[in-house]
């Protein structure tokens, strides 16, 4: 994945962020996948998709800000 493809997915991001999950290996279909689990995931359950696989859930873990963070998907305070 290029770092084009992951701002065309998730929008603006930190080059932290960009990197760390070009480093997951995921292709862009596993990135939009986690996107979806991550900010649309009881819809998913709803229609019976099948959980994410391990790639996508870390990505998931990437993409979805802490329950105790406010910061926006992809952004990260320091």
């Amino acid at each position: 994945m290029t770092r084009q493809e992951v701002l065309s997915v998730i929008g603006s991001a930190d080059d932290i962020t960009v990197a760390e999950i070009i480093a997951t290996g995921a292709s862009i279909e596993e990135l939009r996948e986690a996107w979806a689990w991550a900010f649309a995931d009881e819809a998913l359950m709803g229609q019976g998709r099948p959980l994410p696989g391990t790639r996508a859930a870390a990505l998931i873990d990437l993409l979805k800000p802490d329950e105790d963070d406010p910061a926006e998907p992809g952004t990260r305070l320091e």
